[in-house]
């Protein structure tokens, strides 16, 4: 089977020219409600006792951890123009170099090491955290870092507003157990009053590490993060049901959930960080340029501060081209405008013809972007660790 995937993917990357097409990767999710803003016709959300179509991932090689759903729910698949077929964490695993390149590959062992999605809820995400590295491997997962960029020219939903963090009392009177209680009770939402609510902008985001609480609101949000699917929830009444307690200890060993309870999650939070007072300012991810962009777009950076994973936005006026050399292999996602990306066709708003995989060998050379239609062309690229270490940072800028 490795070879067989070795030569398809050696096929794909000839026809184009080191480029890959993917088709969409649809995610259910049986908490909440879909918005139904992903571009599916009405009954296509309705995934049975899967829940609903909430979640569309974007050149991803990580499986959505849900407990009833497809073996591939989450992962993409790279096709061909005569219906070729292949999942592209199997096309990684089958030549890393020739998606990655070789120092690249050799230096991430792991693969691709990030994940972009769109999510897609009609109701506020329940209060959660996702446990930092230490935790994670506990269960044989990774850390899930993930940064937001709210998707300008949509609707925002009934609550277009994000719980952050924790007030900053708890943390600087090591008050901590204030949280405990609700996670025993499980039976309301009162515990969001203990945090502090942002509205969500279009165009702009937040930068969310792993071990920090929150509660993403309703606008349609393009996230990157490391590739992870791990999560503990803290909120139980949401969208005016009770959610069920195992997504509290969804990613705890049983002998840590017999022995320590709801106190163990508790240890999940870094609450340092969750009750900094400056925690806008340093999470708030505002639109920054790209020095040194060729040609007629506008590149500017929309997730940073970190060097986990990189993403930028490329806004092309119709009939411009622009020029791009990067450092390393990525992904795109068209949102809007049509055009040619390195020789390859792309539509917004058209699930199979906007999202692409620049493979190695033709990301480091320069490759043109083009818009072609009446308005403007945007794209989104998501780049891996380590790709971008020179993106903005501005941790501590509020001091």
């Amino acid at each position: 089977m490795a070879q067989e995937n070795r030569d398809l993917l050696d096929r794909l990357l000839e026809a184009g020219n080191g480029v890959l097409r993917c088709e969409p990767a649809w995610v259910a999710r049986d908490f909440l409600p879909p918005g139904r803003r992903l571009g599916l016709p009405e009954h296509a959300y309705d995934a049975g006792e899967r829940g609903a179509i909430c979640e569309r991932w974007l050149a991803s090689t990580t499986k959505a951890d849900n407990a009833v759903g497809p073996e591939d729910e989450g992962l993409s698949h790279v096709v061909g123009e005569h219906g070729e077929r292949l999942l592209l964490r199997d096309a990684v695993a089958a030549d890393p170099v020739a998606i990655m390149g070789a120092a690249y590959a050799a230096a991430h062992p792991a693969g691709l090491g990030r994940l972009a999605k769109i999510f897609d809820y009609a109701d506020r995400l329940p209060y959660h955290i996702h446990p930092p590295q230490e935790y994670a491997s506990l269960v044989g997962r990774n850390a899930k870092d993930e940064s937001y960029h709210f998707l300008p020219g949509a609707d925002l939903g009934a609550h277009p507003e994000t719980f952050l963090g924790v007030h900053p009392w708890i943390a600087e009177r090591s008050a901590h157990e204030v949280l405990l209680p609700y996670l025993v009770d499980w039976d309301s939402d009162l515990i969001l009053r203990h945090a502090r609510a942002e509205l969500q902008v279009a165009g702009e985001g937040f930068h969310v590490p792993s071990g920090v609480l929150h509660a993403p609101g309703t606008a349609l949000t393009l996230e990157l993060q490391e590739d992870s699917d791990v999560l503990s929830m803290f909120q139980a009444l949401n969208a005016g049901r009770i959610i069920s307690k195992d997504l509290l200890f969804k990613d705890v060993r049983p002998r840590d959930r017999q022995r320590h309870g709801e106190r163990f999650p508790l240890g999940f939070v870094d609450w340092q960080t969750n009750g900094d007072p400056w925690f806008y300012e340093n999470r708030h991810l505002s639109p920054q340029p790209v020095p040194g962009s060729d040609g007629d777009g506008e590149e500017t950076w929309v997730f940073y501060n970190t060097t986990k994973y990189a993403g930028k936005r490329l806004v092309i006026p119709p009939g411009g081209v622009h020029r791009l050399r990067e450092p390393g292999v990525y992904s795109v996602f068209a949102w809007e405008g049509e055009g040619r990306f390195a020789g390859h066709e792309v539509r917004g708003g058209d699930p199979g013809r906007d999202e692409l995989v620049v493979t190695h060998e033709a990301a480091t050379r320069v490759h043109e972007v083009a818009a072609t239609g009446p308005r403007d062309l945007v794209v989104f690229l998501f780049f891996g660790p380590d790709l971008h270490p020179g993106t903005p940072s501005i941790a501590g800028r509020a001091r």
